[in-house]
């Protein structure tokens, strides 16, 4: 499933076809994904401006000129793909319609974006702008990994006492919002800190210099373009490539990449995920 630097990526290719035009047309092509679209989706789409196109956690918000938000979540397989852009080098012509193309926004400016799911576990909402902080989907997520609000202050106080391990705990939408497993692994890595050990037993002196190491990693990853491991592609198609500068995500058997380190990559599983660590530098 896509994580915070997928989704912002996805919104950094989006927002200059999409943030200031108007939806000219909408094409909702089935009656649900995930749940159902909301009533008259398509007719309260068209027409309507796109004031902005923001991120919270691993959602998309296209802020309408109508009052109402557009809320976007990709699931696992789904893609916000553009084409006919008007603004870049290249233009992308319109390709032929696929079998899994479920919703396609033409906007004024000559671009389309195109909702592809083969999956069908993405979804899709209206809800009204002023009040989407208070959605089921939003209302009880944590502050942004990369806002002010995340911060080492937050982190100790959160995680104080708490018996669950660290990997378990940075999973938790409740206490930072937008993260998963990829760069849970990765940041835990950096940090030298074992993904098995209990979050309320780590000092927050180490705690403390989790919170610009996770930022680290984040940044380095919305820069690369996001991590494309299966169906993952950015708004114009390409992969991402934080792939490539991975530590230890998916590196069971390799060794570790710390210069002063001998260890070797581990994969463990906790709450049905795989967690990769080095057992020897990560305590």
């Amino acid at each position: 499933m896509p994580e915070l630097p997928e989704v912002e990526t996805v919104r950094r290719g989006l927002a200059p076809v999409m943030e200031g035009q108007v939806i000219a047309r909408a094409a909702v092509n089935r009656p649900d994904l995930r749940w159902s679209f909301p009533e008259g989706m398509a007719e309260r789409l068209a027409g309507q401006r796109v004031t902005a196109l923001r991120r919270r956690s691993k959602y998309l918000l296209a802020d309408l000129s109508s009052g109402e938000s557009l809320l976007i979540h990709l699931g696992m397989s789904g893609r916000m793909l553009v084409s006919g852009d008007p603004l870049g080098q290249f233009v992308h012509e319109h390709p032929a319609a696929q079998k899994h193309d479920h919703v396609v926004l033409d906007m004024d400016n000559g671009a389309r974006i195109t909702f592809n799911d083969p999956r069908r576990f993405g979804a899709m909402d209206l809800l009204a702008t002023q009040s989407a902080e208070a959605h089921r989907l939003l209302a009880a997520l944590g502050p942004e990994p990369l806002g002010n609000r995340f911060n080492e202050a937050h982190l100790i106080g959160a995680l104080k006492g708490r018996g669950m391990p660290i990997k378990a705990a940075l999973l938790d939408q409740r206490i930072v919002a937008g993260l998963g497993n990829i760069y849970v692994c990765e940041a835990l890595h950096r940090a030298g800190i074992s993904p098995s050990r209990p979050a309320g037993r780590i000092s927050a002196a180490r705690l403390a210099t989790l919170v610009p190491i996770i930022r680290a990693v984040l940044q380095e990853a919305i820069a690369a373009g996001g991590s494309s491991l299966r169906d993952f592609r950015q708004a114009d198609g390409e992969l991402g490539y934080f792939q490539h500068s991975f530590d230890v995500y998916g590196r069971e058997g390799a060794p570790c990449r710390r210069a002063d380190c001998t260890g070797v990559i581990r994969r463990i599983v906790q709450s049905g995920r795989s967690s990769f660590y080095c057992a020897l530098c990560q305590r």
